[in-house]
């Protein structure tokens, strides 16, 4: 009996121990981003999950036992669910700041349980496509070391891909390097955000093949000199387009000044609010034009008015009275619904271009499913009416020529960006509003706006409501940022590019690549084996 329970309790470490390890690795990966910004970990921390994976696997076909065969294969998955766990709950655990949600009306105990619920719906869907990627794996067991390497990136690669595609997204492997090394996020410009994620990717796999592979009790040197190789040689070539100079000519230059106007979400709404914006981001206009700025952007939602009302507000009058333009966050109006939206007022005090939000969050902007879920949630949405969807090939012209807009959460999605740089943007205007989330969140928005900028190659604006507004160069380097919970105004000169990188003119060829090479090689090697 005594052996039995040995027995059993040592059966039980031994699986406890391999998700223990699973799921630490994924927690190191996630302090790779604020507030802890440990980015070296990337490039380490996926190698214990593959290590896993691969071990478990070889031992499921060495073993004679069909029962323990299919455990494994089971486990497996696990393995892969626990690391993304463990590194979306991390690197995504700010949105725990958007309780107590007193200030839309829900009490304590309801508000969190709906904050638990959503991280641990978030962590375990991005947990959900690490485990399909680990199962992936499992069928690479039998391949040569390099293929396995190949494949599994890209199809790494390719869930990333599909997933960002969803309206849930935010944490790609590619953002763990963001805003620190700012070098390796220029291959950002030949296929976006897919390059740095098969560069992370691909080395954790060569560090884990150089231990798999080793013989004698020694790593296979081989593997360790080729990622050591491929990081360095990765990172000279973006390196050469770190160092590509900017063209900065008069004629180009714009000088944007941004209105930080720190109006606590929990009166944003009320009749307190408003005056305190509508003060707030006229005097910051006017102290901008004294300054000689060409133009001011504001936050998302600066003003929470419909369009129909911003031509009586005093900020429209005083752009009458000064001329110069304003880029104002509103709400625009479609049918009976509303549009979180960005307006162009023109110096007579005009709405000459707008554009709506197209990517919304679930839950907070919009109800998936509303049909079967909505009267539970209804309450979270700040207005009676139904926030709804701006379409996807929006252009913003402005008396300065085309811009990009990113209006908050757009700041995740490379797509929004590239589309609208495509179709002829100079620069870019991001207006967000992170202030019912602590301060890691906006840390970890200023570092998507970064990659933005890089991969499009433009200079970006970005103004919040709480900070951080910053400015940005096409290089990434933040050459202004805010303070966090301050009341701020700042003016930048920026300027107007119409340059197009690889990734502008033909998007993430990269990762048809990769999936297109791994497909032709296994093909090539298993008809090999039948000759």
């Amino acid at each position: 009996m005594q052996q039995n329970l040995s027995k059993n309790l040592g059966g039980r470490l031994i699986t406890l121990l391999p998700l223990l390890i699973a799921l630490t690795s994924g927690v190191l990966m996630g302090l790779t981003v604020a507030p802890f910004g440990a980015w070296f970990l990337a490039w380490f921390a996926l190698t214990p999950l593959w290590l896993l994976v691969v071990s478990f696997t070889k031992r499921k076909n060495q073993s004679p036992n069909l029962q323990e065969t299919k455990a494994t294969s089971f486990f497996v998955p696990i393995l892969g669910l626990a690391w993304g766990i463990g590194y979306h709950g991390v690197a995504l655990f700010w949105i725990t700041g958007i309780h107590p949600m007193d200030w839309l009306g829900v009490p304590w105990w309801p508000s969190l349980a709906i904050t638990i619920f959503c991280l641990s719906f978030v962590s375990f869907y991005g947990g959900l496509f690490v485990a399909i990627w680990a199962a992936c794996l499992t069928r690479l067991s039998a391949q040569k070391s390099w293929l396995r390497i190949l494949t599994a990136t890209a199809i790494w690669c390719a869930l990333e891909s599909l997933w960002s595609a969803g309206p849930l997204w935010w944490s790609s492997l590619a953002y763990t390097q963001s805003p620190h090394n700012l070098i390796i996020l220029h291959l950002g410009q030949i296929s976006g955000q897919a390059v740095v994620t098969a560069a992370i990717v691909g080395v954790n796999g060569l560090i884990a093949e150089a231990w798999i592979s080793r013989q004698l009790r020694f790593i296979n040197n081989r593997y360790l000199a080729t990622a050591t190789g491929l990081l360095i040689t990765l990172h000279l070539i973006a390196f050469f387009l770190y160092t590509a100079p900017i063209a900065q000519t008069t004629d180009a230059a714009l000088k944007v000044g941004i209105v930080q106007g720190n109006i606590p979400n929990k009166i944003k709404l009320l009749p307190q609010g408003l005056r305190r914006a509508i003060s707030g981001y006229t005097d910051g206009y006017l102290t901008l034009v004294n300054q000689g700025v060409d133009a001011v952007l504001t936050p998302e939602g600066a003003l929470p008015v419909f369009q129909r009302n911003l031509s009586t507000t005093p900020l429209v009058s005083a752009v009458r009275e000064k001329g110069v333009i304003v880029w104002i966050g509103a709400f625009g109006e479609k049918g009976r619904s509303y549009t979180n939206s960005l307006f162009t007022v023109n110096s007579k005090g005009e709405v000459t271009s707008r554009y709506d939000k197209s990517k919304l969050v679930p839950l907070g902007e919009y109800i998936p499913f509303e049909g079967i879920i909505g009267g539970l949630v209804q309450r979270l949405s700040p207005l009676d009416e139904h926030q709804v969807h701006g379409l996807p090939n929006q252009i913003f012209d402005t008396p300065f020529g085309r811009a990009i807009v990113g209006i908050c959460y757009e700041s995740a999605f490379p797509e929004v960006f590239r589309r609208q740089a495509a179709a002829g943007g100079q620069f870019i205007l991001s207006s967000s509003n992170d202030a019912h989330y602590n301060a890691a969140m906006p840390l970890q928005h200023h570092a998507q706006d970064i990659m933005r900028a890089i991969e499009t190659d433009r200079w970006s604006v970005r103004a919040t409501n709480t900070g951080y507004s910053a400015f940005v160069d096409p290089h990434g380097r933040t050459l202004w940022i805010s303070g966090y919970n301050t009341y701020e105004t700042h003016g930048e000169t920026i300027y107007r590019r119409q340059t197009q990188t690889l990734y502008v003119r033909w998007g993430d060829w990269f990762t048809p690549l990769l999936l297109g090479l791994s497909a032709l090689f296994q093909f090539v090697i298993r008809n090999s084996r039948l000759m």
